[in-house]
């Protein structure tokens, strides 16, 4: 994954587009455009692959924010990849508490409807690195057209935190369990302003051998909201 986030930051930010640069050679200022090179999210995030105890409260939620090089393939330059690197904050309430005992975490149901109870989860924050194919009905003299982007997003977690607050105990701990790198597929499709975006993810955001009550968590996120284009 190290070797993949290098190669991710090369390619970003050094590597001399051929393609590009003879478009560039041929078209006028005008054709030089760009699009999309910023983007703004916010997500619903749904837990896929839950233990069958574990349910979700509360709205669960995400944002993201970024920059992604447009580099158009084609004369029309609505035809292209991208590559980018952003920042998400990812929370997910459930019912399904952690605590630490001697060390080690321990995961159990929490009956949310006990007096005192307040809220769970948990909270992730991440640096990401989406890889898309882009197409779009785009020109130099308008911003409003259709777009289709679709790719593959690596991520990674530097802060993990479980969160349990009562009205009389508060755990708030970075929880070891929780995967550093994490891997998913994308889809951003819409018209203008308004994009819809779906996200799942291909690992779960657990280590191995995490277990709720003798069973093993493979949580996986599967995301769904909005997606805002600017540039």
């Amino acid at each position: 994954m190290k070797y993949f986030f290098c190669f991710h930051l090369i390619l970003l930010f050094h590597i001399p587009i051929v393609a590009q640069d003879s478009l560039v050679k041929r078209e006028l200022d005008i054709n030089r455009y760009l699009e999309d090179q910023f983007y703004i999210g916010v997500t619903y995030d749904i837990l896929a692959n839950k233990p069958s105890q574990v349910s979700q409260n509360n709205l669960s939620r995400g944002i993201q924010i970024g920059y992604i090089r447009d580099l158009p393939l084609n004369i029309d330059r609505n035809r292209g990849f991208g590559i980018g690197l952003g920042y998400a904050n990812h929370s997910y309430f459930s019912n399904m508490g952690a605590s630490i005992n001697n060390g080690d975490v321990i995961y159990e149901i929490i009956d949310t409807n006990e007096a005192g109870f307040r809220r769970n989860k948990l909270a992730l924050h991440a640096i990401e690195m989406p890889l898309e194919l882009r197409w779009r009905t785009s020109n130099a003299e308008s911003h409003r057209f259709w777009r289709i982007y679709s790719g593959v997003k690596l991520s990674y977690v530097f802060s993990g935190k479980s969160k349990w607050i009562t009205e009389g105990i508060k755990i708030n701990f970075n929880n070891e369990d929780i995967q550093k790198w994490n891997y998913g597929i994308y889809l951003s499709v819409g018209y203008n302003t308004w994009n819809f975006y779906a996200y799942y993810g291909l690992n779960s955001f657990f280590k191995e051998n995490t277990l709720l009550e003798g069973e093993q968590i493979e949580l996986q996120s599967f995301q769904l909201g909005l997606m805002f284009y600017i540039l």
